[in-house]
């Protein structure tokens, strides 16, 4: 038995690069966030209409998932950083255009622009780490600090946002990418070095297209059919995104080039945690959604009220996803990970038994626990999936674990959501108090918002009684909508704690002191560490 060189350690230069990398992905929630507390002030300015406003929020979106399999592929081929430089720089041009946006349309179109430029940041930098550390301890804590970037572009998006919307105008939230991305690309050039695939061949521009337009169509669908329902237009329109997406997967098949190596899904780490995460993403996207809408329309918290006590939970997160990296060079990811998924279980089981006179200190106190336990998740199991492809098959997966976090999220928006609003809608059909108008009842059935808008214009002793039926309906479907998802977190958490039981702790000897495993069929002498851990025999 050979012992395999030990793979080099990370020096100053490697960690000084990663501090610029979580730059990037720190603008990336940063912005979102802080859109959100500017878009009343956006719309009392540049006046768009109700589709205007959804259409400058939603633009990112759909740009970022449509664009992540191609940039993520295209950093393997042009090389990763140079693909990092050119967004960084259309991210800060896209932050001007939206930060001096003078109608509805330009806003919208930076918007665009800035989804585009986002695509290329998440999957760049991850594809850096893993080249950059090669030492399976340090890659784990590297991505760990990347994942919490992520949480703490999202503490710092509404509290710096709120600083600036409170002293100047609504644009003033853009302008801070540019001095961030201007750093960026000062500063990595010095700190982080160029990888790319020395033997990429030409860029399929078939499979390209392809893959952006499967993507837009099947994320627009599901976002429209999680804000207006089961109807016609969407449907038609994702159902096209899932034929493309096949069309697409048979392309790569036959390719002798493929744009995205499909069999990657052929290893079990791999798939397993990709699906992990696409599930995870389901159930965070649309708890996201009720506890913002629980605290706004049944606490009656202002928007930034509400940010703010999720702030707690977000510093946990941060926290839990630098640290699960250390836990995990002694602990199996299987067991640290589906531990972490047994415990989010405890904050669901709390959202279940939520009633309207519920303290938000409940929501509070859930949301940290949440944050606290999502840590193995996200970190080891992002780990897994990168570390599982060839380094220069980085960036095309890194970029599917993005993709599994877009595509999960708008997804469990859309099936979450429905079912919420089925029992919200089938409950107030029941409360509704007498007197109402028809168009009343019917804007009331809308959503919670709705119902409260609509309660507000009735005379007092009427408003309240529809305020109360609305509440309680609402309340109603997130603990329908919270039961369900401790089954899923259950079935999950089981899943990969027997899939995954195999893979041993982050740097651990891969070989066992027993000569079992001698026999196990030996890995190509280019497998990566979870190629490897694949290939010995469940213990």
């Amino acid at each position: 038995m050979t012992t395999e060189e030990a793979p080099p350690k990370a020096g100053r230069k490697e960690w000084a690069g990663l501090a610029a990398l979580a730059l990037a992905t720190l603008m990336i929630t940063f912005d979102m966030f802080a859109l959100l507390l500017a878009l009343p002030d956006i719309t009392a300015d540049l006046k768009p209409t109700t589709i205007e406003q959804l259409w400058i929020l939603d633009i990112y979106g759909f740009m970022v998932g449509g664009f992540l399999i191609t940039m993520g592929t295209l950093g393997d081929r042009i090389g990763r950083r140079r693909l990092l430089m050119i967004g960084a720089a259309c991210f800060a041009v896209a932050s001007l255009l939206c930060a001096f946006a003078p109608t509805t349309e330009l806003l919208i179109a930076g918007r665009a622009l800035l989804g585009i430029a986002g695509s290329t940041l998440a999957p760049s930098t991850l594809a850096l780490i893993t080249n950059m550390f090669r030492d399976p301890k340090q890659m784990g804590v590297a991505i760990g600090i990347w994942a919490g970037g992520f949480t703490l572009g999202s503490i710092l998006g509404p509290v710096l946002g709120g600083v600036m919307l409170s002293h100047f105008w609504w644009g003033s939230v853009f302008l801070f990418a540019v001095p961030v991305m201007a750093l960026l690309l000062v500063v990595c050039p010095l700190v982080v070095p160029e990888f790319k695939n020395p033997e990429a061949g030409k860029i399929d521009l078939a499979s390209s297209l392809l893959s952006i337009v499967a993507m837009i169509a099947f994320i627009y669908g599901l976002k429209e059919v999680a804000r207006h329902g089961w109807q016609a237009v969407p449907i038609v329109v994702g159902l096209i995104g899932i034929a493309l997406g096949v069309v697409f997967a048979r392309r790569q098949l036959h390719l002798a080039e493929p744009f995205m190596d499909l069999r990657l899904f052929n290893n079990r780490s791999f798939s397993t945690m990709l699906m992990g995460l696409v599930l995870y993403s389901l159930i965070g996207g649309s708890s996201m959604f009720y506890i913002t809408q629980y605290l706004q329309s049944v606490s009656g918290m202002t928007p930034l009220k509400a940010a703010l006590c999720l702030l707690p939970g977000m510093v946990v997160a941060t926290f839990s996803a630098t640290i699960s990296p250390l836990l995990g060079q002694r602990i199996r990811p299987a067991y640290l990970i589906a531990g972490g998924i047994a415990g989010i279980i405890i904050p669901f089981a709390m959202f279940s038994q939520l009633d309207v006179d519920s303290s938000p200190v409940v929501i509070i106190v859930a949301f940290a626990i949440m944050g606290l336990c999502e840590g193995p998740l996200l970190a080891l199991g992002t780990n897994l999936v990168v570390s599982s492809a060839p380094p220069e098959k980085a960036g095309s997966s890194s970029s599917l674990t993005q993709v599994a976090n877009e595509a999960g999220g708008s997804f469990g928006i859309a099936v979450m959501g429905s079912i919420g609003a089925s029992v919200y809608v089938a409950q107030l059909d029941d409360t509704v108090p007498a007197g109402l108008t028809g168009d009343a009842v019917a804007t009331a059935r809308e959503n919670v918002a709705s119902a409260l808008t609509v309660a507000s214009d009735l005379p007092a002793q009427l408003g309240g009684q529809l305020s109360t039926a609305a509440k309680a309906a609402f309340t109603s479907g997130m603990n329908t909508f919270a039961t369900i998802c401790v089954v899923i977190l259950v079935i999950a958490a089981v899943l990969i704690a027997v899939l995954l039981r195999h893979v041993p702790p982050t740097g651990s000897e891969e070989m066992g002191e027993t000569g079992e495993q001698e026999t196990a069929e030996a890995p190509p002498a280019t497998a990566t560490l979870a190629d490897q851990a694949d290939a010995r025999p469940a213990t």
